[in-house]
């Protein structure tokens, strides 16, 4: 079991690399360019907001997880 926690950790990195390229580079960066004011608040927001805190999250879990802070001693 403690195997599949550091594969899972291993995951949770890179969902949290795909969330960090997802929230700058396909929702921050376009709405920021398109001119419109909804699209640049909402862009702020993605940016400046979701995007550290669910990337962060992501990234610190999957390190746990690989340092094995979350396995359990039999």
């Amino acid at each position: 079991m403690n195997g599949i926690k550091k594969i899972l950790g291993i995951v949770w990195i890179v969902f949290g690399l795909a969330t960090a390229y997802f929230g700058i580079f396909e929702l921050g960066i376009p709405n920021f360019t398109s001119g419109k004011q909804d699209d640049l608040v909402f862009g702020i927001i993605v940016m400046i907001v979701l995007t550290p805190i669910i990337t962060g999250g992501l990234l610190i879990f999957g390190k746990y997880a690989l340092s094995g802070e979350y396995d359990t001693d039999n």
